[in-house]
């Protein structure tokens, strides 16, 4: 076990989480490959930044939900392995309805090698403090299209205003974007920016074996 990783919903109370890759609510349509538990980890370098941000969301009227963090390596070797089969079109209308899923690794929405495998990535979310109704952003967390970018065209006014509040706390608490994807942010100084962990999410501590 590394000592450094741990649950996130314990290192941010009140955190809000949905792990997407323990379940089949992302774009594969299956649980992937080392998500054994629907939980979320992260360096606790991580979650102390994350813990600012809560914060600085709070203060505006808004709260965080988190989809995804630290990401074990096999299962992006899932990923890869899955735009690699043929298309049965269960997830494309919702996740990549303009792109072939061969086109997902070239257009920047998979990679062999991802920051959330170093542990200090996160994929997350704004949600109204008042209602708990989650904040409209334009587009849903994965949808691999360019409507998902930072600053593109064809979202509400309201929508643009909520994707800058995400991204200006954020930024204020050290957290660099992802120009493709509006809900991907990763920590500047960050510990391990050259290691890629494997070690699966399971319900006991980060880092014990499953």
């Amino acid at each position: 076990m590394n000592g450094d990783f741990a649950f996130l919903d314990e290192l941010v109370p009140g955190l809000r989480w949905d792990a997407k890759y323990a379940t089949r609510d992302n774009f594969t349509g299956e649980p992937v490959d080392g998500y054994a538990a629907n939980r979320v980890v992260g360096t606790r370098a991580l979650g102390e930044a994350l813990a600012d941000v809560q914060e600085k969301a709070a203060a505006r009227g808004f709260g965080l939900l988190v989809w995804d963090g630290y990401r074990p390596q096999r299962a992006v070797d899932r990923f890869l392995r899955w735009s690699r089969q043929p298309e049965d079109g269960r997830t494309k209308p919702r996740h990549y309805p303009n792109i072939d899923r061969a086109a997902m690794v070239e257009r920047g929405y998979v990679a062999a090698r991802s920051g959330h495998s170093r542990g200090s990535t996160v994929d997350l979310t704004l949600y109204h403090l008042d209602t708990g109704d989650l904040a409209a952003m334009g587009s849903d967390h994965d949808l691999m299209d360019p409507i998902s970018h930072h600053g593109a065209p064809g979202i509400t006014r309201a929508e643009a205003r909520n994707r800058e509040h995400l991204r200006s706390v954020m930024e204020a608490c050290g957290f660099r974007p992802y120009e493709y994807e509006w809900w991907h942010y990763t920590l500047k100084d960050e510990p391990y920016p050259d290691t890629y962990f494997d070690f699966p999410v399971t319900p006991t501590a980060p880092g014990d074996s499953p």
